[in-house]
């Protein structure tokens, strides 16, 4: 059939476009219209044939039952058998807008609507448009969301069109949703309250209003093999692309170690606002990390568009699940069949590079704040040549008893004016304080990531020394050589000679540009800690 598409940009000027699709509403024909969360496909609510039509046309399970649209409170009694005051008052606090109260049904409801359940789901949608059609048509309207059963929800007119032209006779166009992922669903058929399917609207609020509210174990849970969805959006997956999509637990920097640890497990990635830079894979993004709101009004679309390039296989970045965020891991765990992947505990080691300047102390003193398990290369190195340690023996007998205080411990400004900027002494430096230090750093990493922690291995020859091959990412600092210089005069007084020697004995900047995964910028003119908050927190 040919699908015709009304742009409702001013109500006032499109009567005409309201009232034709009321007339195919109320001749048993269905019709897609914007509401403030998602596209929605309607029927006459009390139509049993014309709410088969929307079955037909999605290719929906019948046991998955619809939501009653109505047009204004009064009308809950005209398909629920009883109206709490509980509903009263949900629906003064939250209607018209974005949640869905669950009530005993009346039997003019058909069991096509309620899958065969003794209850009915309701809502008054805020968009002007829905109001106006419902208005118009005269009857309660049956509406899930108008998009082909089990892919993304559509929030556009262009998606509507994308997957039902020539299923439906038509779309009214009232450009794109404000909230972006489905109603809230609360059922009020249990004691407590329950929350079916969470949205905008958030168990906190609910609380505010009902008192006591559960939240159903199947919001971030498959539902058990063998039950009935009690409200739209449970079933065990909806909302999926085309491409196989998986979710990472983590900050970004888990991310990144997942990607590096399984070579091949995504041609695409479904990130945060502000981590495409990373990422070294075609990106698409669904929010800020901290605005939960922002990655429901883009999911969908996120979703639609990791499609479009082409994606065989997907990961995605894991949204906190506190407000909002629950609407939106619940959606995202559902569009990835609750696919939900972790890194292995030694792979959350973490190797920070660069070179002295660079603002590596800096780094390592803001993931310690985290409860990251921080292992300082310069750090153990005093600790095995400690006085009376065999290592510190052997360097006393290979560069001389006057590298020693009197006290007995090393004297390390000595010690580095003869070892450092001749490569044969450089070499004995390293052959003898290497191996002990090499051994320290490793126990003492794998036995912290097999507790569960964030491990970071500071170290200024992570490559040379081979610790990278401990590390699930490795991490360079780089600032310009003239602005380490200044900070080392004015943090540790060195002259320019003993920068230069310092330089020569670390890693050279060329080696850790090629070898490092990520680079963290540190000139003044660099906002260090904003990169440090998207990789890690």
């Amino acid at each position: 059939m040919e699908t015709k598409l009304y742009k409702i940009d001013d109500l006032t000027k499109r009567t005409n476009e309201i009232e034709a699709a009321a007339a195919l509403l109320r001749a048993g024909q269905v019709v897609a219209f914007p509401t403030e969360t998602v596209y929605g496909l309607a029927a006459n609510a009390l139509d049993g044939a014309a709410v088969r039509k929307i079955f037909e046309a999605k290719g929906r399970p019948q046991d998955n039952p619809l939501i009653v649209h109505i047009a204004s409170p009064d009308e809950m009694e005209t398909v629920a058998s009883s109206v709490p005051d509980s509903a009263r008052a949900l629906a003064a606090a939250f209607w018209p807008g974005p949640l869905t109260i669950i009530l005993p049904k009346k039997d003019c409801v058909p069991d096509t609507v309620s899958a065969g359940l003794s209850t009915v789901a309701i809502r008054l949608p805020a968009h002007p448009v829905a109001q106006a059609v419902i208005r118009a048509a005269g009857v309660p309207l049956a509406a899930p969301s108008a998009n082909i059963s089990g892919f993304p929800s559509p929030t556009t007119a262009r998606d509507v069109m994308d997957d039902m032209a020539g299923r439906i006779p038509a779309v009214l166009d009232g450009g794109a949703c404000r909230y972006g992922i489905e109603s809230t669903v609360i059922t009020l058929v249990t004691d407590p309250p329950r929350i079916l399917r969470p949205g905008a609207v958030t168990p906190a609020q609910l609380e505010r209003v009902l008192g006591k509210v559960e939240v159903d174990e199947t919001a971030l849970q498959p539902l058990e093999a063998g039950k009935q969805a009690q409200s739209p959006g449970m079933k065990y997956k909806h909302y999926a692309p085309r491409a196989e999509l998986s979710i990472v637990r983590g900050s970004l920097a888990h991310f990144l170690i997942y990607l590096k640890t399984h070579p091949g497990a995504a041609d695409a990635a479904l990130c945060f606002e502000g981590e495409t830079p990373y990422i070294p894979l075609k990106s698409v993004t669904f929010g800020k990390k901290d605005d939960p709101l922002s990655q429901a009004q883009r999911l969908f679309d996120a979703l639609r568009e990791l499609d479009r390039t082409g994606a065989k296989k997907a990961l995605a970045r894991m949204p906190d699940a506190e407000g909002v965020g629950l609407g939106v891991c619940n959606r995202l765990f559902r569009a990835a069949g609750f696919r939900i992947v972790s890194n292995e505990k030694k792979d959350a080691i973490i190797g920070v590079c660069g070179g002295s300047g660079a603002g590596k102390s800096r780094l390592c003193a803001l993931l310690a704040d985290i409860g990251a398990e921080v292992i300082d290369a310069d750090a153990v190195a005093r600790e095995v040549t400690l006085p009376g340690s065999p290592v510190l023996s052997a360097l006393q007998a290979a560069f001389g008893a006057d590298i020693l205080f009197p006290d007995g411990s090393l004297d390390r400004k000595t010690l580095a004016s003869r070892a450092f900027g001749d490569p044969a002494r450089t070499a004995k430096l390293t052959a003898i304080t290497h191996p002990e230090i090499l051994r320290r750093i490793e126990s003492r990493a794998l036995a912290a990531a097999e507790n569960g922690q964030t491990v970071i291995i500071d170290a200024p020859l992570l490559f040379s020394s081979g610790l990278d091959r401990l590390c699930g990412l490795t991490v360079r600092l780089f600032a310009s050589e003239d602005v380490r210089r200044a900070r080392l005069k004015e943090r540790e007084g060195l002259t320019d000679e003993e920068i230069s020697r310092r330089f020569l004995s670390q890693e050279t900047e060329n080696l850790l540009a090629k070898k490092a995964d990520l680079v963290i910028c540190n000139d003044p003119s660099d906002d260090m800690q904003a990169q440090i908050k998207t990789i890690f927190f």
